[in-house]
């Protein structure tokens, strides 16, 4: 039979045959009982007729090899073939095969990084991940080697942890190859990033190039030799020379290959130099190779050359520049600059002073490249060019010889900070914008690098560091915005005096705290915002300096649960008394703030971890509704939001969940046509989540998972599927849809392994409804497994007498036991308010209200009236309250319109069982509906 027929889960079960592993180990792996695997495991036997366990195995490695992907080959194509090196290759592309780390050791110019790549495309087939690339020559902070790979790799920032966290948890249970090029102007941040990854991912291999060994556990280090001149005119270093000159113009004559070998042998067989001279070939010839290289290396004799391999390098760099006219020598060094590949458009920004004008750089840009001092690759923006790096180093070290390196970098700086400035304006925004910043983005890191540390600049380094703020966020850089939101205000407080001041330095603060939020970083959020308040206080803005400190008592409880060291409450209430001092005067921002901090500590309307209990829901509401009048008031959407959030909050607990929906709701329509700031887009993202569940809380199922989807759909949530699923997941599991959940389980629960089970508010629901599909299914070994991922995502106290109570009771009412129901449904509401006020409040009156008429519960018609004093206006909830009235009256027909009403809000799930309660007649329709849901078995 072809496998076309086989399902999504029946596949993977066979892809866990074919790893040999039991019915047992597989029922782990997929999260389904044992029953269910020997049932899929029997149907594969018969749908691909083979007899045994073991032909299946066979059966699935067969097609892993026929569907296997190609593996990542993310490596850059060379412009010119390798050559040689035949025994090195070998050497080491079986080292990377076998050992851990290995890095290949050389001196600048040896042809380690052509090495390098020749191996690792090879060995690309061996790796069932791939190979990965990172060329870490561009970058000059040892902090950054991580977001190098992750760029590479390909991987996002998470919220709640850095990059190179998010890095290992990619990589951990990946086979692959990773080239690290270029390692040793930064092997202080190589070294103990590979010690990390190496342990944290045991299949991964690793291949760096350095010129010196990196000194780390596991490291292999592989001696890179100069190209062999010891066979003549037959060696490997006569045959680069031969084909690299052939490539410029006329080919040698294969007469004057032994000449041509003693040349090689003069320059030591490195690869560059032999480069270099090869492309003087047409213009010189040999004889005039070999008088310009003899001289040059005679006045650098001294010393075993084989201790120093950089001699040979230099003779033909030094003898390479000296025969270039003076603008391009000019140009040679001034170009260094780039990190990047730049245009001629770039270098002549850059290079065009005297004695250099426009022309002069385009045109002396070819004849760098005839002469293999850059390399020129067509691209959609034009031609680019770069240097390598031994190259680049050597015109750094001529520009400061010629006293042009402050001019230079200056000018590299001005025109980082002018790409910088035109990216961040409104009209850049579009699909380009990312390659744009992309080509830009090395050379601006490395210009700020350069002007942080001098005076003179600190003002266009403050600017630039604003702006990398801007486009890092925009580029879902986080971690990076944040770095360089700080770095903007540490370089505003050195440079006052230069148009930028403390103010400025407040401002960037400001802006870091929002980022924190985005990243889930409590302790950094509160940090940051008691920084702003001392830069504003140091700038004399006593007003701004309060409303920094009312923010920082907002977040200590609003985001309680995102801190490693939850703050205290008497912390807190300090800062918000020293906030109160500062904030009068009338300002109304700073109203705003300190009412919505007063709103926080004071009545608790967030429910912090630290929160009192002892507060009444109507001062808390009080409050909260004044916050919200002055953030209106003071015309600030985010502050507005904020307040609203707190609305929302205390809404709950006074047990209006409809005021609180309807808070939440507008917290979306305030913030729609605000920019995407740092600010902005936390708000946003917390916004999207409350409305979701506030729509939940009051039955409108549609508009849940719309905003779900929305939520899912935010750039930040990119590498975080469980917390981009979470709401979808919770509206598709009330709603019944089995096949839409259980689908996006996977999603969830890889993504919150990879996150290292991350706890929240919002993911132990998410992974309480995937158990309640199980349930709901039959599949009750694969619900055990998902209730022990809600002990390790949510909190106890929740599970238990919150959301886990109302999934329980669906689940045990679904199989017919209302008594075990009944029990776990057993306190009174008030009596959990805290736990079931937010959602869960409707569905926990009304689900008992059920229970105690299926139940038999004297009681059962007065909490049936009870439950729709609190329900009116939620039609889920209504329409379970009406089919309990008719169960409990034998109101047939009242049953068939709670069904009609289940439909229609969007709840197919209540309204298949409503016919399979209402008796024989109606029965097989709500079998048939359950099963077009996915709900009628494992």
């Amino acid at each position: 039979m072809s496998t076309s027929a086989i399902s999504v889960r029946e596949s993977e079960v066979l892809a866990l045959l074919g790893e040999h592993l039991s019915n047992a180990e597989i029922s782990s792996r997929l999260f389904i009982s044992v029953r269910t695997v020997e049932s899929h495991v029997s149907a594969l036997l018969r749908k691909l007729d083979v007899a045994d366990r073991r032909a299946l195995a066979r059966r699935a490695a067969e097609l892993a090899r026929a569907e296997r992907p190609r593996p990542v080959s993310a490596l850059p194509t060379p412009l010119t073939a390798f050559v040689g090196r035949v025994r090195e290759r070998a050497e080491l592309a079986e080292a990377v095969k076998t050992r851990r780390q290995v890095t290949a050791v050389g001196p600048g110019g040896v042809g380690k990084t052509r090495l390098a790549l020749a191996v690792a495309a090879e060995a690309a087939g061996d790796f069932a991940d791939g190979v990965w690339f990172v060329d870490l020559a561009p970058v000059l902070d040892p902090g950054r080697v991580g977001a190098a790979v992750a760029a590479a790799v390909g991987v996002g920032e998470q919220p709640g942890r850095g990059i190179d966290e998010a890095v290992l948890a990619a990589l951990a249970d990946r086979q692959g190859l990773l080239v690290l090029d270029n390692c040793e102007q930064i092997r202080d941040g190589v070294a103990p990033f590979l010690e990390r990854l190496l342990v944290a991912c045991p299949r991964l291999r690793v291949l760096a190039t350095s010129r010196a060994r990196m000194m780390v556990p596991f490291e292999w280090v592989f001696p890179v030799p100069p190209l062999s001149f010891a066979d003549g005119g037959d060696s490997e270093a006569v045959t680069l020379f031969m084909e690299r000159a052939a490539a410029v113009g006329l080919p040698p004559d294969p007469a004057v290959r032994e000449r041509i070998a003693a040349l090689c042998e003069r320059l030591d067989g490195m690869a560059l130099a032999i480069e270099l001279a090869a492309a003087r070939w047409p213009t010189l010839g040999l004889d005039g190779l070999t008088a310009g290289l003899s001289d040059q290396l005679r006045i650098l004799a001294g010393g075993p050359r084989a201790d120093d391999r950089h001699r040979s390098v230099r003779a033909a760099l030094d003898w390479s520049h000296d025969l270039l006219e003076p603008c391009d020598r000019a140009l040679l060094r001034r170009i260094s600059v780039f990190a990047m590949p730049f245009t001629a458009d770039a270098a002549t920004e850059v290079a065009a002073f005297a004695p250099l004008d426009p022309a002069a750089v385009a045109d002396g840009l070819g004849r760098l490249a005839e002469q293999s001092l850059l390399t020129a690759t067509p691209s959609a923006a034009g031609t680019r060019y770069q240097a390598l790096e031994t190259i680049r180093q050597y015109g750094t070290e001529r520009l400061a010889d010629a006293a042009e390196l402050t001019d230079v970098r200056s000018r590299h700086l001005g025109r980082c900070l002018a790409g910088a400035t035109a990216l961040t304006a409104a009209e850049a925004e579009g699909t380009d914008r990312p390659a744009r910043f992309d080509a830009l983005a090395e050379d601006m890191r490395a210009a700020l690098a350069w002007a942080a540390g001098r005076p003179e600049q600190r003002a266009d380094a403050y600017r630039l560091a604003l702006a990398m703020g801007e486009l890092t966020f925009a580029r879902n850089l986080l971690g990076e915005a944040q770095q360089r939101f700080e770095q903007a205000a540490a370089l505003a407080g050195e440079g006052e005096g230069a148009g930028v001041g403390a103010g400025d330095g407040a401002a960037a603060l400001r802006q870091a705290a929002a980022v924190a939020g985005c990243r889930r970083l409590g302790d950094d959020m509160l940090r940051l915002h008691r920084a702003a308040a001392e830069a504003a206080r140091r700038a004399g803005d006593t007003i701004g300096a309060g409303r920094d400190l009312s923010a920082a008592a907002t977040v200590a409880y609003r985001f309680s649960s995102e801190f490693t060291r939850v703050p205290t409450a008497d912390e807190v209430t300090a800062v918000l008394a020293e906030a109160r001092q500062l904030s009068e005067g009338g300002d109304p921002a700073a109203e705003a703030a300190l009412a919505l901090a007063e709103a926080a500590v004071l009545a608790d309307a967030f429910g912090a971890v630290q929160g009192a209990a002892d507060n009444t829901a109507h001062e808390t509401v009080e409050l909260a509704e004044h916050a919200v009048e002055l953030a209106g008031r003071a015309g600030d959407p985010v502050a507005e939001s904020a307040a609203l959030d707190a609305l929302s909050g205390a809404l709950t607990w006074a047990g209006d969940s409809f005021g609180a929906a309807a808070a939440a709701r507008r917290r979306i329509d305030v913030l729609r046509p605000v920019p995407g700031t740092p600010a902005a887009t936390h708000e946003r993202m917390d916004a999207l989540a409350m409305a979701a569940g506030t729509a939940l809380g009051v039955g409108d199922l549609p508009q849940a998972r719309r905003w779900g989807r929305q939520l899912a759909d935010q750039p930040l949530f990119a590498e975080v599927g469980h917390h981009a699923m979470s709401w979808l997941l919770i509206a598709d599991a009330f709603a019944g849809r089995a096949e839409e959940v259980l689908a996006g389980s996977t999603e969830f629960l890889d993504a919150w392994r990879r996150s290292g089970r991350q706890r929240s508010f919002s993911l132990g629901p998410a992974a309480a409804s995937v158990a309640m599909i199980h349930g709901l299914r039959g599949d009750h070994e694969a619900r055990a497994h998902w209730l022990a991922v809600v002990d390790r995502a949510g909190t106890t106290s929740e599970h238990r007498h919150g959301y886990g109570a109302v999934f329980d009771a669906l689940v045990l009412l679904h199989h017919g036991d209302p008594d075990a129901a009944l029990v776990r449904l057993a306190p009174e509401p008030d009596e959990v308010w805290k736990w079931v006020s937010w959602i869960w409040l409707h569905w926990y009156v009304a689900l008992r209200a059920e229970a105690s008429v299926l139940a038999g519960h004297p009681d059962a018609r007065n909490r049936i009236a009870a439950a729709r004093r609190t329900v009116t206006g939620n039609p889920v909830a209504t329409a379970q309250l009406d089919r309990a009235q008719g169960l409990l009256d034998g109101d047939v027909t009242r049953q068939l319109a709670a069904a009609a009403a289940f439909d229609a809000a969007g709840c197919p799930y209540q309204a298949a069982r409503t016919l399979l309660l209402a008796g024989p007649a109606h029965a097989e329709d709500g079998s048939a509906a359950l099963a077009r849901l996915g709900l009628t078995g494992g």
